[in-house]
Parts: structure tokens; C-alpha cells; sequence
């Protein structure tokens, strides 16, 4: 007889376990404009402990749901408490599956925001824009000169 995991790549979780996901304000670049997305995400637990210690965020809101309410059958869906036109971050069935990962090794982290509650009292700040799409370009004018004798004992 086999027993059939609901979640294939994470045997030891269930449904019923708890994750944190947040919707944040990030920034699409696209021709030289900026637009502004709304994502949601999930947020880990120590992401989640920085945070609350008044780190700015781009999270305005965070809901605390069981895996179950937002992965089913392998596919993501908002909660219904989110109204807003928001997408799904890159990889968010990865994502939950380790966030959930992280409530479950440290479930003291879970007493922050109670199962079906929400939280709002973030240091929102857009100040330090998060960009998805931004590409890092190097160039040899960025690196740093070196001394000759920098590798030569002396």
C-alpha cells in the first residue's frame, strides 16, 4: 500500500501547516520607465523576525494561512482576502514549500501573526526600490586596483 503525499517535493509537510505570505511593492522596469507590481510572496521566518524589528519593508500587508489554503493540486491561488490585481513572485510553489520549511524548525516564529490573521504594522517604506527585472552589468572600470605587492610575502 502507498500512501500519496499531498506535496510530492516536501513529504513532510501537510496542508495544514503554517506559512506566512506577503504582498509587496516591487518595480518592473520596462523601456527606462519604472512600473509599479503588486507580489505576493512568501515571507520565511527570519525574514519575517527582521522585519518586525522595524527593518523598512516593501510588505504592506501579511497574511498567516495553512500551505493548504495556497497550494493545491500543485497549483498556487491567492487567498481570497487578497482583492488586489497581484501576481505570484518567480517560483513561489518552491518558495512556500521552503518558507513552510522554515515555521516548521522554528514554530516559535509562528506566534508573531495567529493562523487566518492579518498584519499591517510593517515600516513600509519604497525608498530602496525593489526591481525584478534588473540585470547587473560589469564592467572592468568596477574593479578595484590592486597594489603590486598585494600577493608577494614579504
Amino acid at each position: 500500500m502507498t500512501t500519496t503525499t499531498p506535496y510530492p517535493n516536501a513529504p513532510e509537510l501537510s496542508p495544514d501547516d503554517y506559512v506566512i505570505i506577503g504582498l509587496a511593492t516591487c518595480f518592473i522596469k520596462e523601456d527606462g520607465e519604472v512600473h509599479q507590481v503588486q507580489v505576493v510572496e512568501p515571507i520565511p521566518s527570519a525574514a519575517l523576525e527582521a522585519i518586525l524589528k522595524g527593518v523598512p519593508t516593501s510588505y504592506s500587508t501579511a497574511w498567516a494561512v495553512t500551505l493548504g489554503s495556497i497550494l493545491n493540486n500543485g497549483e498556487a491561488k491567492i487567498p481570497p482576502e487578497l482583492t488586489t490585481d497581484a501576481h505570484f513572485c518567480e517560483n513561489f510553489i518552491d518558495r512556500a514549500i521552503a518558507a513552510t520549511r522554515t515555521y516548521k524548525n522554528r514554530p516559535q516564529a509562528t506566534i508573531h501573526i495567529p493562523l487566518g490573521t492579518t498584519f499591517k504594522d510593517f515600516n513600509f517604506s519604497l525608498e530602496r526600490k525593489r526591481v525584478l527585472n534588473s540585470e547587473r552589468i560589469i564592467r572592468t572600470e568596477d574593479n578595484v586596483k590592486q597594489h603590486a605587492y598585494t600577493h608577494q610575502v614579504l
